[in-house]
C-alpha cells in the first residue's frame, strides 16, 4: 500500500501541531511535569538558647537575673518561637539557689510557676567547697541540678551555640 503525498503531509502536520507545543511545554516545565513536586518544608524555627550566669550573692544582681528570666520567655512566647533558659550559679551566686540563704527564693517560685522549663544549676565544686567551709551539707531549692563546674558548663553551652547574657 502506497501512501499519497497529501496524506503524508496531513499526518505530518497533525503530528507537528501536537508534538511541538508538547515538547516546548516539557522543556519549560521539566521532564516530569505531570508529577507534582512536594512543597518544600518550612524550616523549623531556631530554638533560642540563653545561659544566665550568677556568681554574686548581691540580691540586686539576683533580681536582675530573675527579671531577665521572666521577660525573655514572655518575648519569645509572643513571637511563638521556642526557647530554653539555663541559670548557672557558681561562687557566691550559689546562695541564690540555697534553701537557707537565698534572698530571692520566693521570686524563684514565681519564675518556676511561669517558666517551668527553666533549668537551674549549681556548680558542684562550689557547693562542695561551701560544705567544707561551713561544716554541714547544703540544701538547695527544689528543682535545682548540679553540674561538675559552673564556668565549665557556661563554656560548654556557648560552644554549643547558646547566647550568654550577663544581668
Amino acid at each position: 500500500m502506497r501512501i499519497s503525498r497529501r496524506t503524508l503531509t496531513v499526518v505530518t502536520g497533525l503530528v507537528l501541531a501536537f508534538a511541538v507545543p508538547f515538547a516546548a511545554t516539557m522543556l519549560l516545565t521539566g521532564s516530569v511535569a505531570a508529577v507534582s513536586k512536594p512543597e518544600p518544608k518550612k524550616p523549623e524555627p531556631r530554638v533560642h538558647q540563653v545561659v544566665l550566669p550568677i556568681n554574686s550573692d548581691d540580691p540586686t544582681s539576683m533580681r536582675a537575673l530573675i527579671s531577665t528570666a521572666l521577660n525573655l520567655p514572655k518575648y519569645y512566647r509572643e513571637r511563638n518561637e521556642p526557647f530554653e533558659i539555663e541559670v548557672v550559679a557558681y561562687n557566691a551566686g550559689v546562695h541564690m539557689l540555697r534553701a537557707d540563704t537565698s534572698p530571692v527564693k520566693d521570686l524563684l517560685r514565681v519564675v518556676r510557676g511561669l517558666t517551668p522549663d527553666i533549668r537551674l544549676v549549681v556548680c558542684e565544686a562550689t557547693k562542695l567547697g561551701m560544705e567544707r567551709a561551713e561544716g554541714h551539707p547544703l540544701v538547695l531549692l527544689d528543682h535545682v541540678d548540679l553540674v561538675p563546674n559552673g564556668p565549665g558548663r557556661i563554656i560548654e553551652l556557648q560552644e554549643a551555640g547558646w547566647s550568654y547574657i550577663r544581668s
